[in-house]
């Protein structure tokens, strides 16, 4: 018998009485989890019980390099965005688990071959099934990734793990997020047999006729967590211990983690059943708090909008663009983790500099990171051979000959641009693009030095490129639009992430973070402790505090930019109160920061650092100091404002390009999900309302423009008037 229940699960039972239950999803590149494919699921679960000829079950996927992909971006969106009242939550939430848990209880013995991704709830089915096959092969993984939106697994996740794989192991994976390949899922013992792909379901199917054991593990009698349980007291202390040092690394900003240990040391001290409920409870908790709404919208719903290039031209309008062979200027770290990331993609990439010597330190670059992975067994010398091989190091602009595109990386300065771009072009077929990565020097100003200034664009990575998945790209006043979609191809060819910018000076990650630095430098100046300073950026949730960051860029390139931009904004250019600090810092003291030792920190050979003690002596505290609220409040709303200024000038409009960019670009604190998100969440008239505080308090940088007053006074939110969510 076969049967295609609801155009998601193909049913059939074979000759020995297997029921083979092939996720199907018709007309989706994978299975999700909807109301169409759970209705389909529990069809199949009434099937079985009912025929007394069916031994069992074994589910797999049709779908390539997927089993279940998790729930769907509709359903995804309605928990995060529906209604807020946690009484109908309570009551309408639960049904995925309600029906793993029918699964599991049915009966009739259900495995599972997994031959693609099962992330989320497609690894929470896997886990409610008796048995569980994985493909060999490294590229299948597995896990539940609902901490990195600010969620927990819902459907049996923080229950089912730790009582399959012992406690301490679960709440890695869960608090983290992590995902396993299947050597290391065997070895936790998250699934039971590695087969070779291709044959999983036939290793699942013998267990169904030798062994077929109906009863999970928890539901038999005389049951033991690996490692024991919360009865045992290292457990109870390991939790004690374990929840401290979360608050502390997440300065409280993550409630996911704390709900899922909380979900893991009180599920585990009562039956299953139980313990699902009290799951469901702490997830209806997680939904009632902005965090999850926001992380949910910037790390998935946005995130998936940009991983398909939302707001490209049409293919039928523009063909896709498939970079056969790249050109890197400049070997230096940008230009070198470009080539690596070319190399990567399989894409063939020159690398040129002025000197052989510079050319092949930059090649080395990618040699450095794979004998990394070789070292950690990721990677083999055959794979680095092929990989180097992709990557052409060079002095010789003839070698450019054939280049789809051509990435200027050199030194920040218009002439040295100038030079370069002129030196490709005359090497270039009429089609190529031609892309500087610069963070701040206006695109436009730039296309001068080139005579095809409709196929010039910015493109500004993010370093390390070969761990920064964003990138600005930036379009001049005269970039064509094939230029703008075939450098969106480009750039998501390589693994990134693209976000579309408007041409202006600093476009805009570099005006934010611009914000967020030179704020914590000038609380200096008022007299503000660079401990407090420090800790309070900590506590905000970005990655690193000001003065760090600020000693990591190097001081000296933070004067020279400034005086850059006031010579040419002349009359217009507005000095902010980090400016007479780092003038101190760098013409009078001679601290440059990182590079030569001497910054807000001093820095020794063994990489030890200390704030330096001068400071106190240029910058004495004052008597009172200020609350780390307050601190965090300033850095909050300066940056927010500044990208609130970029919507009003029209540089970026997209709510989501902007969250999304100040996250992975600069580190913007994650758990707000992003400036407008923050804002949205605060709510307009109050941010407007704090922004005047802070302005009259602490000068005209906090000011709100027009457009957030007008919102205000409309009650419009930024995803409500730009975005469609």
């Amino acid at each position: 018998m076969s049967d295609y229940i609801n155009n998601a699960i193909r049913y059939e039972v074979d000759g020995d009485g297997v029921a083979i239950l092939t996720w199907d999803m018709e007309g989706r590149s994978a299975n999700v989890l909807n109301s169409a494919s759970s209705d389909a699921f529990n069809t199949a679960i009434d099937r079985i019980v009912a025929d007394a000829a069916v031994k069992g079950a074994v589910m797999c996927s049709a779908k390539k390099g997927i089993f279940i992909a998790g729930a769907d971006l509709e359903q995804i969106e309605e928990i995060a965005f529906g209604p807020k009242d946690a009484t109908e939550l309570t009551n309408s939430l639960g049904a995925l688990s309600a029906l793993i848990r029918k699964m599991e209880t049915c009966g009739k013995p259900f495995a599972v071959a997994i031959e693609g991704a099962a992330m989320g709830g497609g690894l929470e089915v896997a886990l409610g099934a008796h048995y569980r096959v994985m493909a060999d092969n490294p590229r299948v993984q597995i896990g539940l990734p609902e901490s990195k939106l600010g969620l927990l697994p819902g459907a049996g996740g923080t229950q089912r793990l730790p009582r399959l794989i012992g406690i301490q192991a679960a709440l890695g994976l869960l608090v983290q997020g992590e995902s396993v390949g299947p050597d290391k899922a065997l070895k936790l013992g998250i699934v039971d047999r590695l087969a070779p792909a291709g044959e999983t379901v036939e290793a699942a199917r013998q267990w169904i006729l030798t062994e077929g054991n109906p009863v999970a593990r928890w539901d038999q009698k005389g049951y033991r967590i690996p490692g024991g349980g919360m009865d045992k007291p290292q457990n109870n202390s390991m939790f004690m211990g374990a929840t401290a040092m979360f608050r502390g690394q997440t300065n409280g900003n993550f409630p996911a983690g704390v709900a899922i240990m909380a979900c893991v040391a009180e599920g585990l001290r009562v039956p299953l059943d139980m313990g699902l409920d009290i799951e469901k409870r702490y997830f209806v908790s997680l939904l009632m708090d902005p965090t999850a709404a926001n992380m949910v919208r910037t790390f998935f719903l946005t995130m998936e909008d940009v991983k398909k290039l939302k707001g490209r031209p049409s293919y039928d309008a523009i063909p896709r663009f498939s970079p056969k062979k790249v050109g890197i200027l400049g070997a230096g770290t940008m230009g070198a983790g470009i080539a690596y990331s070319c190399a990567v993609a399989g894409i063939h990439a020159v690398l040129l500099d002025r000197d052989q010597d510079a050319a092949d330190r930059g090649k080395g670059y990618s040699a450095r990171i794979m004998d990394k992975k070789i070292k950690r067994g990721r990677s083999t010398e055959d794979k680095k051979d092929k990989l180097l091989s992709f990557i052409h190091a060079t002095t010789d602009y003839a070698d450019l000959a054939g280049c789809d595109i051509v990435v200027e990386a050199v030194f920040e300065d218009r002439g040295v641009k100038a030079t370069v771009t002129k030196a490709a072009e005359a090497h270039l077929g009429p089609d190529a693009i031609i892309g500087s990565n610069t963070s701040t020097l206006p695109i436009t100003g730039l296309a001068e030095a080139s005579a095809r200034k409709d196929r010039f664009i910015g493109i500004h990575f993010f370093s390390p490129v070969d761990k920064m998945q964003l990138v600005e790209v930036i379009r001049g006043e005269q970039t064509s639009d094939e230029t703008w979609a075939r450098t969106l191809d480009f750039v998501a060819a390589i693994g990134k992430l693209p976000i579309t910018v408007r041409d202006s000076r600093g476009f805009y990650t570099s005006r934010v973070f611009g914000t967020y630095v030179n704020e914590g430098i000038g609380m200096l100046a008022e007299g503000i402790r660079p401990a407090l300073i420090e800790n309070a950026g900590k506590h905000a949730g970005m990655p690193m505090p000001p003065l760090t960051v600020a000693d990591s860029v190097g001081l000296d390139l933070m004067v020279a930019v400034g005086e850059q931009t006031r010579r040419d904004l002349g009359d217009a250019y507005k000095a902010s109160p980090a400016v007479p600090v780092l003038a101190t810092m760098v013409k009078e003291l001679g601290r440059h920061g990182m590079k030569n030792g001497k910054g807000f920190y001093n820095y020794g050979e063994d990489r030890s650092r200390s704030l330096a003690p001068e400071l106190e002596q240029h910058f004495p505290p004052a008597p009172s100091q200020p609350s780390v609220d307050e601190l965090k409040t300033r850095f909050f709303y300066t940056q927010a404002l500044e990208s609130a200024r970029c919507v009003a000038e029209g540089v970026i409009t997209d709510p989501g390009q902007i969250d999304l960019g100040a996250i992975l670009g600069i580190g913007f604190a994650p758990h707000t999900g992003g400036p407008l998100s923050f804002i949205d969440t605060v709510g307009l008239k109050t941010f407007v309302e704090t922004a005047d505080r802070l302005a009259a308090t602490y000068g005209e940088r906090f000011a709100a423009p027009d457009l957030l007053r007008e919102m205000a006074a409309n009650g419009e939110t930024f995803y409500g008037r730009f975005g469609k969510r």
